[in-house]
């Protein structure tokens, strides 16, 4: 399922693939035979990559969660360190910052783990540790490089694992892999680009100038010497330039242009994205805690004036009508029951 709404500065993006549904089904029955979640975040959008579905999963069950904030070799590190000390303040958290794609860090997991569930901690009872994240934040490549081996198919789209998969480590460790796994309803559009950006979103429910003029404008307000220097644009010039016209340079720089000679916003968008997820850009993060109290905070204000409106709304002529005589013979429609 994709949707697709375009409002204020860019989209509503939701996605969520029809196997998904029995995924999440499948998830709630494997959590009640596991000891620890390890998460696996997106570290240049951590909370933007957190599924509430995990965490409310993991809750209802009390399990405890590894917090693992993969690419971390592509994140700020500096942030990547204030949300590490965000997360490691959470009751039942651990987090820890990492690169699937480096053995030596990824096989320390088991033994980050083993404090969150110290009573299995023996050959009778094995930790049993489960993996959840969102589609292609790297859970497949974590599983065949801590087996040591290739049993999880890895791709550089969403949604390439289709089924859970466990595996014996040890026999003091067991692991499983759950496919990516999204939520029904991305609640703050500026989530659903930065996801899409990280290449987390189906291609049909997003659209690539819509998602680049988003990261142009992140980039110009957070990293403006990264941008200048990939792409040659004179570093005074940044401050006289919005999102559109930053896609538009990339185009002219890169010599892309359509028939006629316009600049092919299209193509520049895509690279602009590629560059990004390659993270040929240099080490970027999309979000940081203060950031995202700030997203929220606003977000609440809007819904709150949202509501404030829909009370000052006059009522509808219809919802007023009476019978002759003023009296009422059927209960109007209310706005809200409690």
């Amino acid at each position: 399922m994709a949707s697709l709404s375009v409002f204020g500065f860019g989209m509503a993006i939701q996605w969520f693939p029809g196997h998904m549904n029995s995924a999440r089904k499948k998830a709630a029955e494997t959590m009640a035979s596991i000891d620890v979640v390890i998460e696996l975040l997106d570290a240049r959008m951590p909370e933007a990559s957190t599924n509430p579905l995990v965490r409310e999963l993991r809750l209802q069950r009390q399990r405890p969660c590894l917090k693992v904030l993969n690419k971390a070799d592509l994140a700020d590190p500096q942030v990547t360190r204030a949300w590490i000390d965000h997360y490691n303040r959470q009751e039942g958290v651990r987090a820890v910052a990492l690169s699937c794609r480096k053995p030596a860090e990824v096989k320390r997991l088991p033994t980050l783990c083993q404090p969150l569930a110290p009573h299995r901690s023996d050959n009778v009872k094995p930790l049993r540790m489960l993996i959840m994240g969102i589609p292609n934040v790297g859970k497949s490549t974590l599983m065949n490089v801590l087996l040591k081996r290739k049993i999880a198919k890895v791709g550089d789209e969403p949604a390439v694992t289709r089924s859970q998969q466990t595996s014996q480590l040890d026999v003091r460790h067991s692991i499983t892999d759950m496919p990516g796994l999204m939520w029904a309803k991305i609640a703050y559009p500026s989530d659903g680009l930065m996801l899409a950006a990280g290449n987390a979103i189906g291609r049909n429910a997003m659209i690539d100038e819509e998602v680049a003029t988003f990261l142009a404008g992140q980039l110009l307000a957070r990293y403006p010497a990264l941008l200048a220097s990939r792409y040659g644009l004179p570093a005074g010039a940044l401050a006289e330039l919005d999102a559109v016209n930053v896609i538009e340079r990339i185009a002219l720089r890169r010599g892309l242009r359509m028939r006629g000679g316009a600049a092919d916003l299209e193509k520049a968008a895509k690279v602009l994205l590629q560059d990004y997820r390659d993270g040929v850009l240099g080490r970027i993060s999309l979000e940081t805690p203060a950031t995202r109290q700030l997203m929220l905070a606003g977000e609440g204000a809007q819904g709150a004036a949202r509501a404030a409106a829909d009370d000052r709304a006059p009522a509808h002529a219809d919802d007023s009508r009476q019978p002759p005589g003023g009296c009422t013979t059927e209960a109007l429609p209310r706005e809200s029951v409690p």
